[in-house]
């Protein structure tokens, strides 16, 4: 069945200019709010829909400009052979390169032959549906698809009323289950007429009076209505349509009365039913109204873990379950840039699955923080807590994400983010400095638009930190440690790293006495992340060490480190 192979939209709502290639499978959409998701969705149902008219309205148009028509081009493939005979629609037969993703105005052996619907309004807010080619446009062609062709091609749009799809009204999937309707209309007019025996003249012994007078009125008036007027069901106001015959369950229920949730996912298991009626379905916020084990169902039910691709599915969602079930050839961010909105396939970039399952929330973000382990997700964290104690704007409100890329090797992390720079997001890396990274990775990063942070040459966080904060800072790192694992672990750690030359008590002397030496602060820093055991290794220790004792202590820290707290806090403040 048809296949949408490529959209093009100009100067619909949010979207001045898009040209997208989409996959035959899912593509499920995601980007920030009003990044234009939906719009396009939106584009494909009024472009492919069997409508006759549609009310638009100046707010349809890209900055209300109606100077500049609406433009939607939908390009099919895989057309059934109706739509591809020559005489009928010859002169619009186009080509579309799948590996190019290029729609070429004349067909060709090699790539697939195409039909184009296109959708234009101008300022008489007046929609016109025809098809498109480039020679027919030079020749003064003009042709509409048949009604009935596009009634075949009409995309399935299962949103928050999909109940409406439960029964056999116009255009429901259930119409497309139905093959044999023949004595469906006979028997309706039938179940009316029953029902207009059945009700009689019940009616008649309560409206005597009312009756009587009629009766009286209409004989002095000369209108006949024979030795007396009755009260019966009026024939039109029984008329009974398809619509009116729905789903039930086996006590008689009527399934319109199911939840949001199980109307969706039925729906949906029903459309793939209907492939061969309509192959494109449509899903606003596919994870609305369902449980992430019902959500799971219902992308099963759509293809997510099938190979064929029987149904093309084009779904929204701000759902990291749904990210999670779906492959990375599966989900595109949509991202507008300049006078162009893009849509970019995830699986595009290079080693990134594994990235899309452990860090789905980072890719439903606008910017991102890539840090070399837990570690550092715990510390920007807790320091953008402490600014937004402070009357800052957090970072998470700013539409932010921290992803951890597993902190076992130094290039990592600068991967990942140049990964993620190539699907458009806003990425910072945020990495210890104990094993340098090859220089050629970072310079690529910086070289496609990323920034970073990385402590001063040698040290991880551990040791940065014991080296930068003052003494009354150390003194606090020193007593959380203790809060957190004892005082036991702690001086065992100290001494295993002195062969028992120091312990804690010599350490706790030194800063009462005197301030603590660089020699007292690097063992404190290899000590604290003894591996294994760390003393702040967790995202919930490190986040409270920057808010409780990083952020207050600050201002009393080496100038060297402000600068590079204050380089991060810029960075995600401008967010």
């Amino acid at each position: 069945m048809a296949k949408l192979c490529h959209l093009a939209i100009q100067n619909f709502r949010s979207i001045q200019k898009m040209s997208w290639a989409p996959s035959a499978g899912i593509n499920c959409l995601i980007g920030p709010g009003d990044s234009g998701k939906s719009t396009i969705l939106d584009a494909i149902d009024l472009c492919l829909g069997a409508r006759r008219s549609v009310a638009f309205g100046d707010t349809d148009f890209h900055n209300l400009d109606v100077t500049q028509p609406i433009v939607i081009l939908a390009t099919l493939d895989d057309l059934p052979d109706q739509l591809l005979n020559l005489d009928v629609y010859g002169d619009f037969l186009r080509g579309f390169d799948p590996e190019t993703g290029r729609v070429e105005d004349e067909p060709r052996f090699g790539i697939s032959t195409v039909l184009t619907l296109r959708l234009t309004v101008a300022a008489d807010l007046e929609p016109v549906w025809t098809l498109y080619s480039d020679r027919a446009q030079r020749d003064g062609l003009e042709r509409s698809l048949a009604w009935k062709d596009r009634a075949l091609l009409a995309p399935a749009r299962i949103g928050s009323f999909a109940n409406s799809n439960l029964s056999w009204s116009r255009n429901s999937v259930l119409n497309r289950l139905t093959e044999d309707r023949a004595e469906l209309g006979s028997q309706l007019a039938a179940a009316g007429r029953l029902a207009r025996a059945s009700f009689g003249d019940k009616a008649d012994a309560q409206l005597t009076d009312a009756l009587t007078t009629v009766t009286v009125v209409a004989n002095s008036l000369g209108v006949p209505v024979g030795a007396s007027a009755r009260a019966l069901l009026d024939a039109h106001s029984i008329s009974i349509g398809d619509g009116a015959i729905s789903l039930h369950n086996e006590a008689g229920i009527p399934l319109r009365s199911l939840g949001t949730g199980s109307s969706r996912l039925l729906v949906a298991g029903l459309q793939r039913e209907a492939t061969a009626s309509a192959s494109i379905a449509l899903i606003d916020e596919v994870e609305y109204g369902l449980e992430p084990h019902r959500l799971a169902r219902l992308l099963d039910s759509l293809g997510a873990k099938d190979d064929g691709e029987l149904l093309q599915t084009f779904m929204t969602s701000h759902s990291p379950v749904a990210l999670r079930e779906l492959t990375a050839d599966q989900v595109f961010v949509v991202r507008t840039q300049l006078d162009r909105h893009r849509v970019r396939r995830v699986g595009a970039v290079d080693d990134i699955q594994g990235m899309l399952r452990k860090n789905a929330e980072a890719f439903l973000a606008k910017s991102i923080v890539v840090c070399e382990g837990a570690s550092e997700v715990g510390f920007g964290r807790g320091l953008d807590q402490y600014w937004s104690n402070k009357g800052h704007t957090s970072f998470f409100a700013l539409g932010g994400a921290y992803v951890d890329s597993g902190g076992s090797e130094p290039d990592r992390c600068f991967e990942q983010g140049s990964a993620l720079l190539k699907l458009g997001y806003r990425v910072l890396v945020l990495a210890d400095a104990d094993k340098p990274p090859t220089p050629v990775v970072v310079q690529a990063f910086h070289d496609a638009g990323g920034e970073s942070v990385t402590w001063r040459q040698g040290r991880a966080l551990e040791d940065e930190l014991f080296h930068s904060l003052s003494d009354e800072g150390i003194d606090e790192l020193l007593a959380k440690a203790i809060d957190i694992h004892g005082r036991d672990l702690v001086n065992d750690h100290i001494k295993s790293k002195t062969g028992g030359k120091v312990d804690l008590d010599a350490v706790e002397c030194e800063s009462i006495f005197d301030s603590f030496s660089d020699d007292t602060k690097t063992l404190l820093g290899i000590a604290a992340r003894t591996k294994g055991n760390g003393w702040f290794k967790s995202i919930t220790a490190f986040q409270e060490v920057a808010n409780e004792i990083v952020g207050p202590q600050l201002a009393e820290a080496d100038a060297d480190f402000q600068v590079l707290i204050n380089k991060f806090r810029d960075w995600i403040h401008a967010a």
